[in-house]
């Protein structure tokens, strides 16, 4: 029987593996959907990922980089032609530029892009060896440069935004872990699916375990994700969350891990997000501020996205009243 629960324990551990489970206190998922992994142990070529890098960065410091590359390589090539001497190169007189560096430098830019104007050209060995370099480096160049701007704009990726805030708020009688999402792209997600795993720490045999619970939701999938899209987990006797308290879901070191995957209607590929939220990022009793807004005179419905994360704070003693009554009426029902 032992062997049996140490078994389904560790198909639930998501693939942390026992000594995550066991000895790491820190955060699993970062908002950002990032893990709390730092892999060592291999040297700096063998972990070295540039096309992965290249591709995953921001496009402001993907740009920045391009733009670096461009004018440090131009400065390299410039920096070899002034090196073969100052007549290495045939510059006209009224060219407007007086520093050798400076002439070799668009020199450089006008080979490396293959423009060739003409009023500036290589002239000895050295020099056109240098050009005949260069131009391979250009087309080479370049090359990569349009592979990696196509490979970054064909490659579909999801940008969902949750909410800063999870809640437990009041839900038909009971209560409710719930959080809310937004699609922030104008293209459409269709067949969105929601997995959230609730983890935190358990005493087991006198030793601290981290144990992995999967959430039973209200609705697991929509088949259209037009709007916005409250995920719920109503919290009853079979709920991990049943009975717990702020401070008991902060001294466990809870953590809800979210996953959603979905259909990019544009390409027809899987995409796919993930997010997490710790104890103190629960806010309890509270509730969602409505997102939508009045239909236009058109009768179009729209929704504001900048109150994804407003929440409202809820009369902890009338929800406990509305309680009552409904846990009367049922009763009475039955």
């Amino acid at each position: 029987m032992q062997r049996i629960v140490q078994k389904e324990d560790e198909n639930r551990d998501l693939g942390f593996g026992s000594v995550v489970s066991r000895d790491s206190r820190s955060r699993l998922l970062n908002a950002d959907g990032s893990f709390n992994v730092d892999r060592t142990g291999l040297s700096f070529w063998s972990s070295l990922s540039l096309y992965h890098s290249l591709l995953t960065m921001p496009w402001g410091k993907f740009l920045l980089l391009v733009v670096l590359g461009y004018i440090g390589t131009n400065a390299f090539f410039a920096t070899l032609y002034v090196l073969c001497g100052p007549d290495a190169l045939s510059i006209p007189v009224d060219g407007g530029l007086a520093s050798a560096f400076a002439r070799a430098f668009f020199f450089s830019v006008q080979t490396f892009s293959t423009i060739g104007y003409g009023h500036m050209y290589p002239k000895g060995l050295g020099a056109n060896i240098i050009v005949a370099g260069e131009s391979l480096f250009g087309l080479l160049g370049f090359a990569f440069a349009a592979g990696l701007l196509f490979a970054r704009f064909s490659r579909p990726t999801a940008k969902i935004i949750f909410s800063k805030y999870a809640i437990i708020a009041p839900y038909r009688g009971i209560t409710a872990f719930e959080f809310r999402i937004a699609n922030a792209r104008k293209n459409q997600i269709i067949e969105l699916g929601a997995k959230v795993l609730f983890a935190r720490f358990e005493e087991s045999e006198g030793t601290s375990v981290r144990r992995f619970y999967a959430l039973d939701l209200e609705r697991s999938k929509v088949v259209f994700f037009p709007l916005s899209w409250t995920v719920v987990h109503p919290i009853d006797e079979s709920s991990p969350l049943y009975g717990l308290t702020p401070d008991d879901l902060r001294k466990s070191n809870g953590e809800f891990l979210i996953l959603l995957t979905g259909i990019d209607e544009t390409f027809s590929q899987n995409v796919h997000t993930r997010s997490s939220y710790r104890g103190e990022d629960v806010i309890w009793n509270a509730r969602f501020v409505n997102v939508f807004n009045s239909p236009t005179n058109s009768g179009e419905l729209t929704i504001d996205v900048g109150r994804l994360d407003m929440i409202e704070l809820v009369d902890a003693e009338k929800h406990e009243r509305s309680n009552l009554i409904v846990s009367n009426q049922s009763n009475q029902l039955s």
